[in-house]
């Protein structure tokens, strides 16, 4: 008679690529070009159809360094007003 197991295998967490192999999603970049041409590289909080940007776009591209916040608006705390880093400009320029 054969004995079957009860462990159950768990995946394997994902290894992290380095900074330097990371690249932005088609979201992202649309919104990082977007501050190319802004004076301070100022980010968009609003896409070209009039949306929010995502804010989980803007996040991740804060973690990933790309971009920065840049001040805080006491009338919309909400909204997060960012500018672009030199690693956001390099990675989409």
């Amino acid at each position: 008679m054969t004995q079957t197991s009860n462990v159950v295998k768990l995946a394997q967490p994902k290894q992290k690529r380095p900074k330097s192999d990371r690249r932005p999603t088609k979201a992202q970049r649309i919104w990082l070009q977007a501050g190319l041409n802004q004076p301070g590289g100022k980010l968009p909080l609003f896409d070209n159809r009039g949306q929010r940007v995502n804010e989980r776009t803007i996040r991740s591209c804060l973690q990933q360094g790309w971009a920065e916040p840049w001040f805080y608006n006491p009338i919309k705390p909400d909204w997060m007003v960012c500018k672009l880093t030199e690693d956001g400009r390099n990675i989409v320029s």
